[in-house]
């Protein structure tokens, strides 16, 4: 479905008697999520597209009597930022959105402040999650990529579109199921616009995944089906050979596959529809060597050209590993972090690399196999470790430690975090050091108060700006043993 203005007064009306009301605001400070927090007749206001120190006339987007907080779009500025600049996504643009009668598509939340600004606002975000949430003054500088483009664009690699009634590619509206037609993503590395897939008609299909690594011609498309498509053998046999069919033209690097999820399927079956249905990535780093690695079409990868090389560098340099010492390497998806560790580790070390994902599992076993200190194991998280702390003898090849203590631990969870149980977990380890990969300052800020309180100490933190015009973030933050939980481990 595409947006129109009697559609977006349709989704307004849908939400409460509120919706849709203009309401003249001076905004607050950015809070996570991307919003700056204001305040209208003293009720909290989540307004999106300004910029703190603006007064913006804002429409409600989610309102209603019994509502804790309202939510609103900016529609136009009253007083503008001395850092506001014109949007480079027309689509994305609250302003230029809403004067035409729609809402603007998500995923591009800061395209409106610059660059230096953008990292100003993350930093204060960091900073002020922490205090609130973790209870801890912790001070990150944002350190950007030195490649991206000064406006911040071209830089995913990853990018997941909807499928709108007539079969072409979509971007959904912030929180809601409306989606908007898209015929390029300026975000987006230059080779996904090449491709010009907004002209494949892909109905009967209800989302397409498309990875387009940095290096090279390969792409991965990744279709999948409508539940009542896949349910319908017939159905789906017939659109997939539609599929076939309208994509035989695209250039011979470009492999496509069927993604088929359900009772009948299990996690993830693949169909193929041409080529294969993984792709290669190449890490090159400055000081650690450069390799390779198999990523499956439901594998994780970091979604910033550059963001697999700047962390490696950075968890590297964070871990500093030595030849022989006994690394876990905790949410490890496909090996990144793993293949670099096992070699510095050297053949009388060993990586402990975990992850939940089979998918993942098996290519991290594909991207491992040779390095025999390397150890995949697939699980999850706090069971795994649960098992190595009851049975510290047990076989390595079962997921034990074989009687060695882990020297070092680094963690990249999902946006979710690590949760409680995992981070005590990961305590009772009894590490030297434990280096913390995160995408989500709250999920941080809440794993790091239970760290603090187990006795762990900041000793780094440092932000990096892999989401450029988004109010995305990542941080490395390096953890140590406090005295007084150095004093305790030799006391016991």
């Amino acid at each position: 479905m595409t947006s129109t203005g009697s559609q977006t007064a349709a989704h307004l009306a849908a939400h409460d008697k509120d919706a849709g009301q203009i309401l003249t605001l001076e905004v607050g400070a950015m809070a996570h999520g991307g919003h700056c927090v204001a305040r209208y007749d003293g009720r909290v206001v989540f307004v999106r597209h300004a910029i703190p120190g603006e007064i913006v006339n804002a429409a409600v987007t989610a309102g209603g009597d019994d509502a804790r907080f309202w939510r609103a779009d900016t529609v136009s500025v009253v007083r503008p930022s001395e850092f506001r600049r014109s949007h480079q996504w027309k689509l994305a643009d609250s302003i230029r959105a809403h004067a035409s009668g729609r809402f603007p598509v998500g995923g591009a939340e800061f395209g409106h402040i610059t660059l230096e600004h953008q990292r100003r606002l993350k930093a204060q975000v960091f900073r002020d999650t922490m205090t609130r949430i973790g209870k801890l003054n912790v001070e990150a500088a944002v350190v950007g990529i030195t490649e991206d483009e000064p406006t911040g664009l071209h830089w995913r690699t990853r990018n997941a579109f909807s499928v709108t009634s007539t079969g072409r590619l979509a971007m959904n509206v912030h929180r809601s199921a409306t989606v908007v037609p898209v015929r390029n993503i300026p975000l987006g590395v230059r080779q996904l616009d090449a491709l010009q897939l907004w002209d494949i008609d892909f109905t009967g299909a209800a989302r397409v995944e498309v990875a387009t690594p940095a290096h090279g011609e390969e792409v991965l498309v990744v279709v999948f089906p409508l539940e009542a498509v896949a349910a319908n053998k017939k159905q789906l046999e017939q659109h997939i050979a539609q599929w076939r069919k309208r994509m035989i033209h695209l250039p011979s690097k470009v492999s496509v596959v069927v993604g088929l999820r359900g009772k009948q399927f299990g996690p993830l079956e693949m169909v193929r529809l041409r080529g294969r249905t993984w792709l290669t990535e190449v890490v090159e780093t400055q000081g650690f060597g450069t390799h390779t690695f198999r990523v499956s079409g439901d594998g994780f990868w970091q979604v910033h050209r550059d963001a697999p090389s700047t962390l490696v560098e950075a968890v590297m340099d964070a871990l500093d590993p030595q030849p022989s010492q006994v690394i876990a390497d905790l949410y490890a998806g496909a090996g990144l972090f793993s293949k670099f560790l096992a070699e510095s580790v050297g053949n009388d070390g060993v990586v402990l690399s975990v992850e939940a994902s089979p998918g993942a599992s098996r290519d991290a076993r594909k991207n491992l196999h040779d390095q025999k200190q390397a150890y995949v194991i697939n699980g999850l998280t706090d069971r795994i470790i649960g098992s190595w702390l009851q049975r510290p003898k047990a076989a390595m090849a079962n997921g034990g430690l074989d009687g060695r203590r882990v020297d070092a631990v680094v963690l990249d969870p999902p946006r979710a975090g690590a949760g409680r149980a995992t981070i005590t977990r990961i305590h009772q380890l009894a590490a030297e050091k434990i280096v913390y990969v995160s995408c989500d300052p709250a999920s941080f800020a809440r794993d790091t108060k239970w760290l603090v309180e187990h006795g762990w100490e900041i000793e780094d933190s440092t932000i990096y700006d892999l989401f450029p015009d988004t109010y995305h973030m990542e941080t490395v933050t390096t953890f140590r043993p406090s005295a007084t939980l150095r004093q305790s481990r030799d006391l016991g």
